[in-house]
């Protein structure tokens, strides 16, 4: 038997090209051993060290150990840079994840098979790579050097340069995925108007991806906060110029475990935030 339909919800249903999908729950009655048990296992597994780490924390003491000079210095530096990481990503990420998702150009599979390279190397490498390049005796870092005196390495700009090569994938990935599922008529209808193509990024295409672009610097500033093998690669353990929160917990693990621990729920507190933060994007079933 058919029930009847709303005109106006019909009316609208041709307007958007056909009725709207509907969600369909789906209910399972039985749950099979064989996935069952795995299941639990892989849930212990993920959830169990960070159980440990809220037990073991030392909560008594932990004010005291949050508010020392070294703690807040690093916290500091590792604030500073991890936003400027992300300025960074956000100027030239954005650019090229739009000539990834609206240019046409040969080999452009490869360049984006490049551009997510770091997100599989391993950080260390890619420090080491960094020194190759940007190092005193690198292929650009000895012009850098020898025409205006820059040395990267081992500096506070060496932290932002080696964070921003880890985390700028995470935000060129996001607002690809963004643009690509953004209609592009809109910017048509722009350039028709006699916009130009810059004037339309910046007037119709900015506004539709911005919720992907603030997703994209989330993840990029988490991960740049959180970076360690770059860091410590390229831009050394210096106290108050290179040493980032997750280098401070790693020296504090060789003499102080409670520090460390108490370090490690700060860093795990701001993964928490961001990941309460991108609940409505990627954390909810549609």
């Amino acid at each position: 038997m058919t029930l009847p339909t709303d005109r106006s919800d019909v009316a609208a249903d041709a307007i958007r090209g056909g009725p709207r999908p509907r969600r369909v729950r789906t209910q399972v009655h039985g749950v099979p051993l064989p996935l069952l048990v795995p299941a639990l296992i892989g849930l212990a597994f993920l959830v169990v060290p960070l159980t440990a780490l809220l037990v073991r924390a030392p909560w008594r003491s932990l004010p005291e150990l949050l508010t020392s000079a070294e703690v807040w210095q690093a916290l500091r530096l590792s604030l500073v840079c991890a936003t400027a990481a992300t300025a960074v990503s956000l100027v030239l990420g954005v650019p090229l994840a739009w000539l990834l998702a609206r240019v046409e150009f040969p080999g452009r599979g490869l360049v984006r098979a490049l551009v997510t390279l770091p997100l599989v190397l391993p950080p260390v490498v890619g420090g080491v790579a960094l020194l190759m390049a940007l190092g005193r005796n690198g292929i650009v870092g000895q012009w850098l050097d020898s025409w205006f005196g820059v040395t990267l390495p081992f500096t506070t700009t060496g932290v932002v340069i080696a964070e921003a090569f880890v985390a700028m994938p995470f935000l060129v990935i996001s607002v690809e995925g963004t643009l690509r599922a953004a209609d592009p008529r809109y910017e048509e209808a722009a350039a028709t108007l006699g916009a130009s193509r810059f004037t339309a990024f910046r007037r119709v295409t900015l506004p539709l991806i911005a919720p992907g672009i603030a997703a994209g610097a989330v993840l990029a500033w988490a991960r740049a906060l959180g970076e360690f093998g770059a860091t410590i690669t390229f831009a050394g353990n210096f106290p108050g110029r290179t040493q980032t929160m997750p280098l401070a917990v790693y020296l504090a693990l060789q003499s102080d475990p409670e520090a460390a621990i108490a370090l490690s729920l700060v860093l795990l507190a701001v993964s928490v935030a961001v990941l309460a933060g991108l609940r409505d994007r990627w954390m909810t079933a549609r």
